[in-house]
């Protein structure tokens, strides 16, 4: 599979992978998230985005850089194409980005309790951690868009530390 920079003229796609990767949480009680809007257009363009294709894109990840760190924005794979690796390969990709732009590691912020956000992220090696100020930042932006700052959870995988392979 390869991984790529998304072009521009991908982005509209990408949304439709995000809104049908949020239909699980539809079934875990939480219809709000599911019905959320996807990321939009203005967004996707300034942030770092890559592609997993297949040839055409099945999954994609979003990044910054917040307090020192690749902040992983999002990442979506088409629920016809998930638990393959896809998001690990994705997220590996990112790592190794980041890396190269002498950052110290991923952040994100996910869900606590939800099985496919932190319990996923810290099987690939993501830690919680205390939120640097950019991403408390980031916490609050979320709470004003409606997400109870109680159930969010923010996470680390330090450069170095060995880059998830079991795919």
């Amino acid at each position: 599979m390869e991984i790529r920079p998304a072009r521009p003229d991908e982005f509209p796609l990408l949304q439709q992978i995000e809104d049908a990767s949020g239909a699980p949480f539809r079934e875990h009680g939480m219809p709000e998230i599911a019905d959320d809007d996807p990321m939009p257009l203005d967004v996707l363009a300034r942030l770092h985005v890559w592609v997993a294709c297949d040839p055409d894109p099945v999954g994609w990840v979003a990044a910054g850089e917040v307090d020192g760190y690749a902040h992983v924005e999002q990442v979506s794979v088409h629920p016809d194409r998930a638990r393959r690796g896809i998001g690990a390969r994705l997220l590996d990709h990112v790592q190794e980005w980041a890396a190269g732009r002498d950052l110290a590691g991923l952040t994100l912020t996910t869900f606590r309790d939800i099985p496919w956000n932190a319990p996923y992220y810290e099987r690939l090696g993501f830690r919680e951690i205390e939120p640097s100020p950019g991403l408390a930042a980031i916490v609050a932006e979320e709470a004003e868009r409606g997400l109870d700052p109680v159930s969010r959870v923010c996470l680390r995988r330090r450069s170095g530390g060995g880059v998830h392979r079991r795919y």
